[in-house]
């Protein structure tokens, strides 16, 4: 029974509902937990942590947390704000194009960095230097972009002015002092407890996974440790610097991004969160702040969508009003493309000298893309609120970086006077073949022909 809930008994049908999400979607393992106040009212677990000895997922199992990881780093930022080891407002250290973000722009995704991920699962250097990458590609503060390289950013700040391994930080400084003793940072989980194993979307498991990026990504935790964050990691901050961070800009009419929490606007109740997904992970965190209400879902398969539906059946109940569009960063909606028959040519600038690139807008919707000296590949084209023109084609980039698990081309470009600008993406669409890829940016120019 969920003590304080108009509906104690509305989830009695909860066990059946996930057991039956899981074998639907094919996803090994699922662990719920709801937060009341300040105290645990439910755990739950299912499916198997580990499909290969048949151990079973429980309240105790320890989960990888991939994005939720975000508004833990956001915390250690704020705390450290706090304690006046560094300004919110005041840029940050290095040479870049145009001022410096600032910790407050970068925790919000406005710091001028372009989405990135990069993966590796083997021992050794990472291939793919994140330092490539890190660059900006628009003036801190005009505009929200996802950026795990602004919260590796963010975590290389507070190593600096703390003098403490991020990991370590956050361990001695928010989970313990919260009573949350499941808390692991790293690519594999550093602690005693059961872990569960992580599995590709078609059920194949997942080796030890490295990232250039860990203040984005790296946490585990228990779904019950989870939910307690969301509820009680307020009472470490000061009332300004807590207002401040869920004070959410916009990103959408539904949502805005505050310091490391989305935050819903419009109808509804308020819903304050931040979801998690890469390789083997899919995970959410929420907060429903006029219910004094959190809940947490983790589960151990790239597909989102066992997540997802055991989200919205719990929410349904938790939280009337509630809507799946209040919980998703990444909304730039689609629409037809308004150009017309054209023809485009320019350059992809990569870190290893520009690649030719030409394009031909066709009158049927469709592009026709042809990447260096390779043949042409007619594809669906569309456009969005931020892009005139986008489109994704199965064409590999020509560089290692690119070649290493990264076979599909992204363009997205807008309509200038004489050309079309943006930048063209090398990335791997999912992971039912292989292990998910990187994510790389790079600038696209092209003129009209």
């Amino acid at each position: 029974m969920l003590n304080g809930l108009d509906a104690p008994d509305a989830l009695d049908g909860l066990d059946e509902f996930c057991a039956r999400a899981l074998a639907e979607h094919g996803c090994a393992s699922a662990s719920v937990a709801v937060a009341e106040r300040d105290r645990l009212v439910l755990t739950r677990a299912y499916g198997r942590a580990n499909v290969a000895d048949r151990r079973p997922a429980t309240a105790e199992t320890v989960y990888g947390l991939a994005s939720v990881t975000k508004a833990f780093t956001a915390t250690a930022v704020c705390l450290a704000a706090d304690e006046g080891l560094l300004d919110l407002d005041a840029p940050i250290p290095g040479s870049f194009p145009w001022t410096a973000p600032t910790p407050r722009q970068l925790l919000q995704h406005r710091g001028g960095f372009p989405a990135f991920y990069n993966f590796h699962y083997g021992a050794g250097p990472l291939p793919i230097d994140i330092d490539r990458y890190r660059t900006l590609v628009r003036e801190p503060g005009t505009d929200f972009e996802y950026s795990n390289i602004g919260y590796h950013e963010l975590g290389t700040l507070v190593e600096a002015v703390t003098g403490q391994d991020l990991g370590d930080h956050l361990r001695e400084r928010i989970f313990e002092p919260l009573g949350l003793t499941s808390f692991g940072y790293g690519p594999t989980y550093p602690g005693a407890g059961p872990v569960a194993q992580r599995y590709s979307a078609d059920g194949r498991a997942y080796t030890t996974c490295f990232t250039g990026h860990p203040a984005a990504g790296a946490a585990w935790a228990t779904a019950g440790d989870v939910a307690l964050f969301a509820r009680t990691a307020s009472r470490l901050l000061r009332p300004a610097t807590l207002a401040a961070m869920h004070d959410a800009v916009p990103i959408s009419e539904r949502l805005g991004y505050g310091l490391g929490r989305i935050v819903s606007r419009g109808a509804g109740p308020v819903i304050r969160s931040h979801g998690g997904g890469m390789g083997g992970i899919a995970t959410m965190m929420i907060e429903v702040p006029e219910r004094e209400l959190s809940v947490a879902v983790l589960t151990n398969s790239t597909d989102k969508a066992a997540r997802d539906a055991i989200v919205g059946h719990l929410m349904g109940v938790l939280a009337p009003g509630f809507s799946g569009d209040h919980l998703n960063p990444v909304t730039d909606e689609t629409r037809p493309t308004a150009l017309t028959q054209s023809e485009w040519a320019g350059e992809i600038g990569t870190s290893e000298g520009d690649v030719p690139l030409r394009i031909r807008i066709l009158a049927d919707g469709r592009v026709e893309v042809r990447l260096a000296e390779g043949p042409p590949v007619a594809v669906p084209a569309v456009a969005s609120r931020r892009w005139d023109l986008r489109v994704t084609a199965p064409l590999q980039l020509p560089t290692t970086d690119a070649r290493l698990n990264s076979p599909c081309l992204g363009l997205e470009l807008r309509a200038e006077p004489g050309r079309l600008a943006g930048r063209a993406t090398a990335f791997k669409d999912g992971d039912r073949d292989g292990r998910l890829g990187a994510y790389l940016v790079h600038p696209c120019v092209l003129r009209s022909r």
